[in-house]
């Protein structure tokens, strides 16, 4: 190992020791460490070493030849400020953190009919994986949200209105989602399949079938919860077969399940807080993509 290798791997080092003391969520530690790993290797040499022009043209990098869209952008531009200026105390005087600009998108979300939301899940098969991307669509939650899930979180699950306690989601805020009669029940006897003393959706772990386990068995000794990566692969194939746009992912049915509420009525507000989104002026551009106007605050899944 020569002198700059060790003097990259101890930068990168320390720098993941800053970011611990943050008040970040955990995924973001990960991401702010990976995008300056890959800015060292993009370099060849120790991160702390590189000037102004250097991350001017490792910018200009990243959004004509690797094609970065604006979320990517904007988390290598957080990292490496937060490495910078944070961390190393330096580039206080450079400029091109203020003139790297990344426009907010302006697309209209994609957002299924309820028909097609309907036709994607009967083609969903394995009932945990059906019941997963139907609580999604019930509750909007972003997918990382929903397979973290824990058996606690359900709240007054013997009452009319139960409730779900979404615990630290985007930004490390909790918030309340109400639950159906409906959905509650089916959760329950998806459960009791595996009878999993925390996760809601266990995994199975690898090599189940090689240990000899049954399906059953092998999502009651999970270790972890249901992978995103099996959800997206799950909506995926369904998708194919609803003959759903190419376009529409898991993600999508958060935004049907926004759009679908202010359809029947919800005010946006209560929409807002449903999904966990700071700023009401987010979620104006569902009003954009309405179809109709509607009265009622039930979930949209009752209708399907």
């Amino acid at each position: 190992m020569n002198n700059s290798t060790v003097s990259t791997y101890l930068s990168i080092a320390k720098f993941s020791d800053f970011v611990q003391l943050k008040d970040y969520r955990q995924p973001s530690k990960k991401e702010y460490v990976r995008y300056v790993r890959r800015f060292a290797d993009h370099l060849q040499r120790d991160p702390a070493s590189a000037t102004e022009d250097d991350l001017r043209r490792y910018f200009l990098f990243l959004r004509q030849h690797k094609k970065f869209g604006g979320s990517a952008m904007k988390l290598a531009k957080c990292a490496l400020r937060s490495f910078f200026r944070e961390h190393l105390k330096l580039g206080l005087d450079w400029s091109v953190f203020e003139d790297l600009r990344i426009a907010p998108p302006q697309s209209l979300p994609l957002v299924l009919a309820r028909e097609q939301v309907a036709a994607v899940l009967k083609a969903v098969h394995e009932p945990r994986l059906y019941s997963i991307l139907a609580f999604i669509y019930h509750t909007g939650l972003r997918v990382g949200e929903a397979v973290r899930v824990e058996v606690r979180d359900l709240k007054d699950t013997h009452s009319e209105h139960p409730r779900l306690h979404v615990r630290c989601g985007k930004g490390g805020k909790d918030r309340f989602v109400p639950l159906s009669v409906t959905m509650v029940k089916q959760l329950r006897e998806d459960w009791k399949t595996h009878r999993h003393p925390q996760w809601l959706f266990p995994g199975r772990g690898i090599n189940w079938r090689e240990r000899g386990l049954s399906v059953t068995q092998a999502a009651a000794r999970a270790t972890n919860h249901l992978s995103v990566s099996a959800v997206q692969t799950t909506f995926r194939l369904a998708r194919a077969t609803a003959g759903i746009p190419p376009e529409a992912t898991p993600h999508t049915l958060r935004h049907c399940f926004a759009t679908h509420l202010l359809e029947r009525g919800t005010d946006i507000r209560t929409v807002q807080e449903l999904l966990g989104h700071k700023d009401v002026a987010t979620k104006q551009i569902y009003i954009h993509v309405m179809q109709k106007p509607g009265i009622g605050v039930k979930s949209p899944l009752d209708n399907i």
